[in-house]
């Protein structure tokens, strides 16, 4: 318990007042730091887990089990997320109806910038994602939305993160933006609020309860949570997004699941994301 209220206090606002402050925007900006409250997570799970090394908190749990890692490493031998890759490139380079593609709608042709995301835009007052983008390209292009959680849009996404392995978050929150702050707050506040017939927040999981049996299943650790999505998880049996994950541990804790790119949902990624700043891409990845 003393570890975990050493956390709490590290993290500068507090998850209740959090709640607060998120909800009215009428916080000082002078009192939020969310860099400290990177490193405060960066300083617990160096202090629970002193032999991981930071850069290996993008392979979640095989970060801080050996017995898992050694099965983990021989599924990457032959990757099953390898075609979805593949497919993903695909797709990306095949032309709009209108002529037009995938790399007409991002920044350096969409190679190698999975990193960038997500992002505050000021214009939008809302936080944007990848796979928020890439349906918004289709459609600014005459194409159909893909559906959010699996199949193409997974794949195009996969692509994408798969031409950024290697590269570093660096996550920003502009400078005096009470509004980007405002939606930082609100992922951290849904990161460490309770709910759902369970009672249980991300933290109690992913925090508390990193590297602890539930049943058959080990809960990663939060640091580098984000870093390797798009996932194949054994369990699906194919690649799924980051918010078709949210939506299931949101149902793990009998909640009614928001639905992938909610507004929540996308503030959630950009609080994970800014914790893990500092640490590469390395999706896709894969998962139990």
């Amino acid at each position: 318990m003393k570890i975990i209220k050493t956390l709490a206090l590290g993290l500068t606002v507090a998850a209740a007042t959090t709640v607060t402050y998120a909800a009215d925007s009428g916080f000082d900006l002078k009192t939020v730091n969310p860099e400290a409250d990177r490193l405060a997570l960066q300083k617990y799970y160096k202090e629970r887990f002193p032999k991981s090394e930071l850069s290996d908190y993008v392979n979640g749990i095989y970060a801080v089990d050996a017995a898992s890692r050694e099965q983990w490493v021989e599924l990457e031998e032959f990757p099953p997320y390898e075609f979805d890759v593949e497919k993903g490139e695909e797709l990306f380079n095949t032309p709009f109806a209108n002529g037009k593609g995938y790399a007409d709608c991002f920044e350096n042709g969409g190679i190698g910038i999975r990193q960038n995301y997500p992002y505050w835009s000021k214009e939008e007052g809302t936080v944007k994602t990848l796979e928020q983008e890439i349906n918004e390209c289709r459609e600014s292009n005459g194409e159909e939305p893909l559906k959010w959680g699996k199949g193409e849009i997974a794949q195009v996404s996969a692509y994408m993160a798969w031409t950024s392995r290697d590269k570093v978050f660096e996550i920003e929150i502009p400078e005096g933006d009470k509004d980007a702050m405002a939606a930082y707050l609100e992922g951290k506040k849904f990161f460490y609020t309770k709910r759902g017939q369970l009672n249980l927040s991300c933290a109690n999981c992913h925090v508390q309860g990193a590297n602890v049996f539930i049943r058959a299943d080990l809960p990663s650790p939060s640091l580098g949570h984000v870093t390797h999505f798009p996932v194949f998880r054994s369990k699906w049996g194919e690649l799924g997004t980051l918010h078709r994950r949210y939506s299931g541990c949101h149902k793990d804790s009998r909640s009614k699941p928001l639905k992938p790119q909610h507004e929540t949902f996308r503030n959630l990624e950009y609080f994970q994301t800014y914790m893990s700043n500092g640490l590469v891409v390395n999706g896709p990845g894969a998962r139990k």
